[in-house]
This record gives structure tokens, C-alpha cells and sequence, in this order.
């Protein structure tokens, strides 16, 4: 029942407690003085009757210590001993037999008995006052042990919760650091697969730009090459024509001086006949060994030096220009370092 109770009504009823029990005492003090001094001024001598008041108030005043000390002794849980037993039941008595005395001493029970309720009325509830502050404190003793132990209880609760709460924070943090961490690593993985990517392609780009020069290139020689044929074609082309043309014009020539040599022959004796026809017949077979093969006559100079020209460094050797222009082999060397020292600057300046 006092475990239902909170501490302010506990409170409250040990205040209705003090309040009723001093109001109890004071009443009975009160009377006891009241009653008591008449019978002490009727025993003391007259001279001394003013001190009548004194011994009513003396134990009264034992009866104040008694119940203000046991309350305290009571709420502290402990037990006084023997002795606060002793005082409290004999200051209890004491006032009896005051207040009772005088009815006594005349024979009048129904004073006996009326003055005999407030004494008794302050020794019942000294009594009854200590018991229940007993009680009381030992149930507030039992109510804060209970209290202490639900306390404690749920401090434990709270303890293992804020645990577990503690356990499961970190576990949650744990997850997601594992979580940020395997996303790092994925999003390290994509990028350095990204990364792979752009340098493969990249590295294919490059090497597609390397092959697109590299046919550029061997495209740009096959061009040269090509127009290099097409020169070389026109050169010996032109080469052959102008052989024809020269080989036309000595066969035109020596037409010519036999057509002279018949003339005079017919004007001269017949011994200039027989010469001019000797030296005729020289003639043309020196024109026959110089038009047989590849061998025929200087070519001018200018054509000479044209058709030098017309080869790049390293086409046809000196002696192969040597035997097509029919120079000596020291000019044609020397019209071929003109031409190389000439064509050094234009490639400076591009």
C-alpha cells in the first residue's frame, strides 16, 4: 500500500502527523499546568506559592523532549535504547498522577477519569506517534530500496539500450564505411577502366594517325616516284627524238656531201673522182660508227646543261650523263655540283 504512495504524500502524512501530535501536546501541557498548579499551591508553603507553575512545566518539558526527539530518532531509523523509554514512560506517569491527584485525594472518580484523558491521550500518542514514524521510515526504506533497485534497474536497461544503440551506431557505421569504401573502389575501378579506355583509344587514334601519314607518305613517294618515271619517260623520250633528229640531219648531211661529191665527180678528172670517192667512202664510214649503239655527237651546250638539270642527285651516275650528252666526264661532274649548289638554296629558303 505505502509502495502506491509518492514521497509527497508521504510527506503530507508525516506533516498531519507532527501537526497532530504537538497540537495533542500542547493541549495536554496546557491542561497539565492548569490542573497541576492548584494541587502543587495547596502542598507548597505560602511564601513559596509562585512556584507552583514550575513543576507542571518542568515535566511537561521532559514530555516536549521525549516526542520531539523520538520523531527525529524514528526518522532517522534508528532505536534510542532503553533509557528514552524509561523518560517517556515516566514523564507519562508523572503527569497522571498530577493531573489525577487532587480528584484523587478528594475521592472524585469523575475527576479521576476527566483528567485522566489528556495524560493518557499524550502517552498513547507519544507511542503511537513512534510506531508510526517506525513504520513510515521503514517503508520509505523499503520504498527507496525498491525505488533504488527499479532505479537501478532501469539505469542497467538504459545502459544495455544506449549499448546496444552504441553497438548498433557503430555497426551502422561500420556498414556504411564499408559502403563508401566499396564505392570508392568501384568508382576507382571505373575510372582507371575509363582511364585504360581513353588511352587505348587514344593510343588507337595515334596509331591510325601514324598509318593514315604513313600512306600519305608511301602514297606521296608512289606520287613522286611516279612523276619521277613520267620525267625520266619525257627525258628519254626528248633524248630520242633529239637522237633522231640528229641522226636525220647527219643522214640529211651526208645526202648531201654524196650528192656534192657525185656532182664534182662528174665535173673532175678521174683522178679527183677517185679520191673525192675515197674520201667519201671515209666519211661514211665514219658516220656509220657514229651512229651505231648509243654513240653519237655532242649535244650543244645548253641542251647539255638542260638535260643534266632535268635529274635529281643521285638518278644517273656522271659517267651514264657523260656517255648520254657525249661531254667528257670532268664537265659533266662539274655542270652536276652547279646544279646541286643551285638547288641548295631554294631548300634553304622553303
Amino acid at each position: 500500500m505505502l509502495e502506491s504512495l509518492s514521497p509527497e504524500q508521504i510527506r503530507s502524512a508525516e506533516r498531519t502527523l507532527a501537526a497532530g501530535t504537538w497540537a495533542i501536546t500542547g493541549g495536554a501541557v496546557l491542561f497539565s499546568v492548569l490542573t497541576v498548579t492548584p494541587l502543587v499551591e495547596r502542598v507548597t508553603p505560602t511564601e513559596w506559592g509562585w512556584t507552583a507553575p514550575i513543576l507542571p512545566l518542568v515535566v511537561d518539558a521532559a514530555v516536549v523532549i521525549v516526542v520531539r526527539l523520538d520523531a527525529v530518532v524514528a526518522r532517522l531509523g534508528g532505536d534510542s535504547g532503553r533509557w528514552p523509554a524509561v523518560l517517556r514512560w515516566m514523564t507519562g506517569l508523572m503527569t497522571l498522577f498530577l493531573n489525577i491527584g487532587d480528584s484523587v485525594l478528594k475521592r472524585d472518580l469523575v475527576g479521576v477519569a476527566v483528567h485522566s484523558v489528556a495524560p493518557l491521550l499524550l502517552i498513547v500518542t507519544a507511542e503511537a506517534g513512534l510506531a508510526y514514524r517506525r513504520a513510515i521510515g521503514t517503508a520509505l526504506e523499503r520504498i527507496e530500496r525498491s525505488r533504488a533497485a527499479e532505479r537501478a534497474e532501469r539505469e542497467q536497461r538504459a545502459r544495455a539500450e544506449r549499448e546496444h544503440e552504441r553497438q548498433t551506431r557503430e555497426q551502422r557505421e561500420h556498414e556504411a564505411r564499408e559502403h563508401a569504401e566499396r564505392l570508392e573502389h568501384e568508382r576507382a575501378e571505373r575510372e582507371n577502366a575509363e582511364r585504360a579506355a581513353e588511352r587505348e583509344h587514344a593510343a588507337r587514334l595515334e596509331r591510325e594517325r601514324l598509318d593514315r601519314e604513313a600512306d600519305m607518305r608511301r602514297e606521296q613517294r608512289e606520287h613522286e616516284d611516279r612523276i619521277r618515271r613520267e620525267e625520266q619517260q619525257r627525258a628519254d623520250a626528248l633524248r630520242h627524238e633529239q637522237r633522231e633528229q640528229r641522226e636525220q640531219q647527219e643522214r640529211s648531211e651526208r645526202s648531201r656531201r654524196e650528192r656534192a661529191v657525185h656532182n664534182t665527180a662528174l665535173q673532175a678528172s678521174p683522178d679527183e673522182v677517185d679520191r673525192e670517192r675515197v674520201n667519201t667512202m671515209d666519211a661514211a664510214v665514219n658516220t656509220g660508227v657514229n651512229s651505231t649503239g648509243d654513240v653519237f655527237t655532242k649535244m650543244p651546250e645548253h641542251e647539255a646543261r638542260a638535260y643534266i638539270r632535268s635529274f635529281q642527285e643521285g638518278e644517273r651516275t656522271v659517267r651514264q650523263l657523260a656517255d648520254d650528252t657525249g661531254w667528257s666526264v670532268g664537265w659533266v661532274a662539274a655542270r652536276v655540283r652547279d646544279s646541286a649548289a643551285q638547288a641548295s638554296p631554294v631548300e634553304a629558303v622553303a
